[in-house]
């Protein structure tokens, strides 16, 4: 494996982890979504494993993303002038951090809740 596949594996493998980290969903769950084992995306994730291109697809369908930011092809960030984005900033900036963690366990729970119902509203 060449330089620039080993860096793009460790971006596409970072991402990953990333994405599925902010959906709040574990490696089991990802499995199970995916129909993979477990081991396979903690394979993926430490970037020891190559994904598919459906794989990829199915992954930024469960994880609320795009390809092209899994793959790092898209800003590793949203657009900080979007206005929403610094209202919700300054709102979460005035909780406390017991708040924001609760605030976090839901947001896990209605993207779960979500994937459950087989509804993916939202996409990128």
């Amino acid at each position: 494996m060449t330089d620039t596949e080993a860096q793009r594996r460790a971006v596409i493998a970072d991402r990953i982890r990333e994405a599925r980290k902010m959906a709040g969903l574990s490696q089991g769950h990802v499995a199970k979504l995916m129909n993979l084992h477990r081991p396979s995306i903690s394979e993926i994730e430490a970037g020891n494993r190559k994904v598919s291109a459906d794989e990829l697809t199915k992954l930024a369908e469960f994880l609320d993303v795009s390809v092209a930011w899994l793959v790092g092809d898209a800003p590793e960030t949203v657009e900080t002038d979007d206005p929403r984005i610094q209202l919700a900033a300054r709102e979460l900036k005035k909780l406390k951090p017991e708040d924001l963690d609760r605030l976090m366990r839901l947001l896990a729970s209605m993207r779960e809740g979500d994937q459950k119902a087989g509804g993916r509203g939202g996409k990128k």
